[in-house]
C-alpha cells in the first residue's frame, strides 16, 4: 500500500487519527450486535509517589464468568514519559493503546516536539469519545493514563469515563471490576511523598486485595509464575519492574499475611 500524498496547501497536520479518517477506514469498525463471549480486562491502578508515578495491572481476562486468558498485559508505555493502562473490552482496549502510541509518535515526528502531558491526556480522551458508539453496545473501554510532567517536575494521573470525559486525580486511582477494592487499599496506605519502594509495595498490595475480593481480578499465579505488571514513570522515563522483583514483593505480602493470620504454608491459600 502506497503512502498518501498531499499538496502543500492541504497539509493533514500532526493528528494521526484524522489522517486515518481521510485515507482509510476508521480505526474501529463493525457492530457489536450478536457478539458474545467478549474478553474483558479487569483491574488497573496508578498512584503518585515522590519521584513520579507507579502503574500496575493484573493479568486476567474474563469471558463472562470464565477465565479467558491468564497472562494478558494491561499496562503499556504510551511514550517515554507516560503510561496507559486499560480495563474493559480487551480487543478494543489494546487497539486503542496501539493507536494512541502511534499518534504520540506521529505528532512528535511531524512537529519536532512531544505533546505536553495534558495534550496526551486530551488525545486519549478523543479516542475514548470516538469509541462511544461501541461502548453503548456494551463494549466499554476505560483507560487510566499517567506520566511524569517534565514541566512541573511531578507525576500526574488522569481518569476517563465512557463519554471521553477526563479528570485529573490528586494522588491515586484504580479502575476495572476490582477498582473499588484496590482504591480502598491504596487509600488506607497512601501518604504524600512516598518513596518508590513503598509506592510499589502499596500498588502490589492493592492488586492482591482486589484479587481477594473480585473474582475477575487475577492475583499472583504461583504455579504458572504469572504476576501482575508493575511499571514506574519518573524523570528517567518509563520502566517496567522485573518479574523477579514483583514476585518477591508478592511473596513478602503472602508471608506477612500468613504470619498475621497464623496460617502455615501448607494450609494457606492465595488468590489465583
Amino acid at each position: 500500500m502506497a503512502l498518501p500524498l498531499f499538496p502543500p496547501t492541504d497539509d493533514p497536520g500532526p493528528d494521526f487519527v484524522s489522517l486515518l479518517r481521510r485515507t482509510g477506514p476508521p480505526p474501529v469498525v463493525g457492530r457489536a450486535e450478536g457478539v458474545t463471549d467478549v474478553r474483558h480486562a479487569t483491574t488497573v491502578a496508578a498512584l503518585r509517589f515522590r519521584d513520579g508515578i507507579v502503574m500496575a495491572g493484573d493479568r486476567r481476562a474474563t469471558e463472562g464468568h470464565a477465565i479467558a486468558h491468564r497472562a494478558m498485559e494491561k499496562v503499556f508505555p504510551a511514550d517515554r514519559y507516560s503510561a496507559v493502562a486499560v480495563a474493559g473490552a480487551a480487543g478494543f482496549a489494546v487497539e486503542m493503546v496501539r493507536l494512541f502510541q502511534v499518534q504520540l509518535e506521529h505528532y512528535e515526528k511531524v512537529e519536532g516536539v512531544s505533546l505536553s502531558l495534558e495534550g496526551k491526556a486530551n488525545q486519549l480522551a478523543q479516542m475514548v469519545r470516538q469509541h462511544l458508539p461501541m461502548a453503548m453496545q456494551g463494549l466499554v473501554v476505560v483507560p487510566l493514563f499517567a506520566g511524569y510532567d517534565q514541566r512541573r517536575g511531578t507525576g500526574r494521573i488522569f481518569t476517563y469515563d465512557v463519554t471521553g470525559g477526563h479528570y485529573e486525580e490528586a494522588d491515586f486511582q484504580a479502575t476495572g471490576s476490582g477498582g473499588r477494592d484496590a482504591r480502598s487499599t491504596i487509600k488506607l496506605g497512601y501518604r504524600e511523598g512516598m518513596p518508590r519502594d513503598e509506592a510499589v509495595e502499596l500498588s502490589v498490595r492493592a492488586l492482591y486485595e482486589a484479587a481477594d475480593e473480585d473474582a475477575a481480578t487475577g492475583g499472583p499465579d504461583l504455579v504458572r509464575g504469572i504476576y501482575p505488571v508493575v511499571a514506574v514513570v519518573t524523570a528517567d522515563g518509563y520502566a517496567q519492574l522485573a518479574e523477579e522483583e514483583v514476585a518477591a514483593r508478592f511473596a513478602a505480602i503472602i508471608d506477612r499475611l500468613r504470619e498475621e493470620r497464623g496460617v502455615t504454608a501448607s494450609t494457606g491459600g492465595e488468590p489465583g
